[in-house]
């Protein structure tokens, strides 16, 4: 075993405690802005998708309706909103989980969820007690750590370490993945175990106990490769070693790797699809012009704006991609039954 220079933090050991520093100080959301947070219109879906998920389910009471990464807690506001309105038993029958570690987050969902339900939090999504469960997450696996390795014909198998704001390699033993993909040499190969943990633990769950999730978030559903670290600093790309706990470190979600791991695990895997055509297949369109119609002018055209940023393709349309992990005896959720788009 060969030990990293003194001083170097694994990759994955930085970004988590960076990240820790950033959530725990900074303003919410003052360097990004979130999907539930361009329209309301997306937290209304999300909603309503959760309800028809928990009729298919056959309407258990009580459920647990949780969110992972519930930022402002705008989203789960939204959902409650719709639900309360539209499917009452609904409302009646769910708990409200937010797995959330800031207090400053913490508080400011509290109180965006006050008209609506007391949240109980956890620190993990393993904390999450026993029993039906429908899991929203959204930009949360984007958020977890990841490791870096690179494989050359002359030094074999490396993994990055951080070291005074630079990356030193560390001779390694190859990674392992789910999905058994090739790697290709002199190409830098990203492992995020907690989120391969998060699918392993679905599966499992899954395979017992009825339940699903669904995941929205920025990467790929193939076998690419490459560095996709990056990290925003004052509403500005910035280098992602430079200033650890002042910048919010992310990287591409690697729906594979994630897919792969809850399928072994037992669950059943709706395979990725764009964010723009999952939300135009539960009408996206169609609600946004509905509150169009009774808003002012300017809300109008923000609503629409708003619409047009989460769904077209050059926008977060294609970006972001939508993955549904169920129970393997749930029909297929909404959004999902025209299978994966190109």
């Amino acid at each position: 075993m060969v030990l990293p220079p003194p001083g170097a933090e694994r990759l994955d050991v930085f970004m988590a405690r960076a990240n820790a520093q950033y959530y725990a100080t900074h303003p919410l959301l003052s360097d990004f802005i979130t999907a539930p947070e361009i329209s309301q219109v997306f937290g209304e879906l999300l909603g309503a998708w959760a309800a028809m998920v928990w009729v298919s389910m056959g309407r258990p009471s009580p459920v647990i309706l949780a969110e992972a990464g519930p930022g402002r807690g705008t989203l789960m506001a939204d959902a409650l909103r719709v639900i309360t309105r539209q499917v009452p038993a609904f409302a009646q029958a769910l708990d409200v989980h937010f797995v959330e570690t800031s207090p400053l987050m913490r508080a400011a969902q509290a109180k965006a969820l006050a008209p609506y339900a007391q949240p109980i939090w956890h620190d993990a999504v393993e904390d999450l007690p026993p029993g039906p469960i429908i899991l929203l997450a959204n930009e949360f696996l984007d958020a977890l750590p990841i490791r870096q390795f690179i494989n050359s014909r002359e030094q074999g198998w490396q993994e990055r370490y951080v070291q005074n704001g630079a990356f030193c390699l560390v001779p390694s033993a190859a990674p392992a993945l789910p999905d058994g993909r090739i790697l290709e040499e002199n190409s830098v190969v990203e492992v995020c175990e907690p989120a391969l943990a998060v699918a392993r633990l679905l599966g499992e769950r899954f395979r017992t106990t009825p339940g699903a999730a669904l995941f929205l978030d920025y990467g790929h559903f193939s076998t690419l490769t490459g560095d996709s670290l990056q990290a925003l600093r004052h509403a500005q790309p910035a280098e992602p070693l430079q200033a650890a706990g002042d910048a919010d470190l992310t990287a591409h979600v690697d729906f594979t790797a994630f897919a792969a791991a809850a399928r072994q695990a037992g669950a059943k895997i709706c395979d990725a699809v764009t964010q723009g055509a999952f939300l135009r297949d539960l009408g996206l369109m169609e609600r946004t012009e509905q509150l169009a119609l009774h808003a002012t002018a300017s809300d109008a055209a923000m609503l629409r704006s708003g619409a047009q940023r989460l769904a077209a393709p050059e926008k977060m349309g294609h970006l972001f991609r939508v993955l549904a992990v169920t129970s393997p005896a749930l029909p297929t959720p909404p959004g999902f039954m025209k299978g994966p788009a190109a």
